[in-house]
């Protein structure tokens, strides 16, 4: 064999064979009492059921995450595996990048597949805001380890005796950036006002999200797509009958620093409970199991922005606007324009920050989005953002829609995420 084939092996087309999730449900309601593993492990076995994966070797790997994980969650995908009905001797690993945690994992996957690495490989998330783990007070921690490092019985009891009352309330984890101490939501109201997103223009948004998912519903697109799970059958923050002028009666939560603030919980995403995935493969595989390709995994472009020290106030480096630098370079790339696609799929954190982050393109220079082409079963508003779930939600929505429309056709998909990055993608069927 010749040394560059084992240096630059062929790339293989990614297949999108399907995917599972649970409903999505809002935070302490019915998943209140459900860990991340039994959410992963239903839509694993969902998958099992869909796709007869049960056999030996029959995937090549899992690969999931949360971004809200229990120390006992350390080894979250390869603990899936073994609770599901997986081969047992499926290997796992668990990757984060906060909200892009689903789509990453997906990527991650392909890229093994591409590369011939594996034939077929599982990839998603969970994420439940019910079950967040509780911190140790970190005075209270360094107290405990004093008394685990003592020599003697006297020298624990005296390390001990240093415990105050106030060191025994718990840190309770907090939606706020590290290097800020501003929460998402203050964050996308510093670039709802950068770039001048209207409270109607949210609101419309936030209302369109929610008819076209429970259209979506009604039609019976999501029969394929989500199992029940724990008395839910479609997701708990769906309001069929939300309208614009429904949604304006509510009262700003975010910005109220401000005058003239935007963003309520209406044009917001709650905070959720929920899991899906996604399986993968290389045409070789899906043909020997007589599985048709929803879609192709073709391309998908990162990016960052400097939320602390940038140019956050003129809305540049906005928290959640790293997609609108990764959508232009992954366009550039692939030789594209929105009018190639067919379907635009932009996770919906904030109603402001899908607002924003069009408006950011077309100052960039691409074309408007046509917005009968943009989440047209309804996004993250109306679904809930159980936060590493909502990559594989949306790769597996767009892969079908592609198929349900038939022939050729393409997909973008645009997540951002905590900590100033963005995650995005392309799918094609062809």
């Amino acid at each position: 064999m010749e040394m560059s084939s084992l240096l630059a092996p062929a790339v293989r087309r990614v297949a999108i064979i399907g995917g599972t999730r649970v409903p999505f449900a809002r935070s302490d309601g019915p998943y209140a009492t459900a860990s991340n593993q039994d959410m992963l492990t239903a839509v694993v076995d969902g998958l099992v059921e869909r796709y007869e994966l049960g056999d030996p070797g029959a995937v090549g790997e899992l690969v999931a995450g949360a971004v809200l994980k229990h120390s006992r969650d350390f080894n979250l995908a390869r603990e899936t595996v073994l609770g599901s009905k997986l081969d047992a001797r499926t290997p796992a690993y668990d990757i984060q990048q906060a909200c892009g945690t689903g789509l990453q994992a997906v990527i991650a996957a392909a890229n093994k597949i591409a590369l011939g690495q594996t034939e077929a490989a599982v990839a998603g998330g969970a994420d439940t805001a019910s079950d967040a783990p509780l911190g140790v007070n970190d005075e209270l921690r360094r107290i405990l380890l004093r008394a685990r490092r003592a020599k003697s019985l006297g020298g624990r009891v005296k390390a001990l005796t240093r415990v105050r009352p106030s060191h025994l309330v718990p840190d309770i984890p907090r939606n706020a950036e590290p290097r800020t101490g501003l929460s998402m939501g203050e964050h996308a109201a510093v670039t709802a006002r950068a770039w001048n997103i209207s409270r109607e223009a949210q609101d419309e948004l936030a209302a369109t999200s929610h008819q076209r998912l429970a259209a979506a519903y009604e039609r019976g697109f999501f029969q394929d797509l989500v199992v029940p799970f724990r008395g839910l059958d479609r997701d708990q923050n769906l309001r069929p009958g939300s309208t614009a002028e429904k949604l304006a009666a509510l009262k700003p939560v975010f910005g109220l620093d401000r005058p003239g603030p935007t963003m309520t919980a209406g044009n917001s995403t709650p905070l959720t409970d929920g899991a899906a995935v996604v399986l993968l493969a290389s045409e070789e595989w899906a043909a020997r199991r007589g599985l048709e390709p929803l879609a192709y995994l073709t391309a998908y472009e990162t990016a960052a922005v400097d939320h602390v020290h940038g140019d956050v106030a003129g809305g540049a480096d906005g928290l959640l606007m790293a997609p609108a630098h990764a959508v232009p370079r992954m366009l550039a790339h692939a030789g594209l324009t929105f009018s190639d696609f067919e379907f635009v799929e932009i996770h919906e954190a904030f109603a402001s920050q899908v607002l924003a982050t069009l408006a950011a393109w077309e100052k960039q220079g691409l074309e408007p989005v046509d917005r009968t082409r943009l989440n047209v079963t309804g996004s993250s508003l109306a679904t809930g953002h159980p936060f590493a779930a909502t990559g594989a939600r949306i790769v597996a929505t767009l892969a079908k829609s592609l198929a349900e429309r038939g022939g050729s056709g393409r997909g973008l998909i645009s997540v951002c995420a905590a900590g100033g990055q963005g995650v995005t993608a392309i799918l094609e069927r062809r």
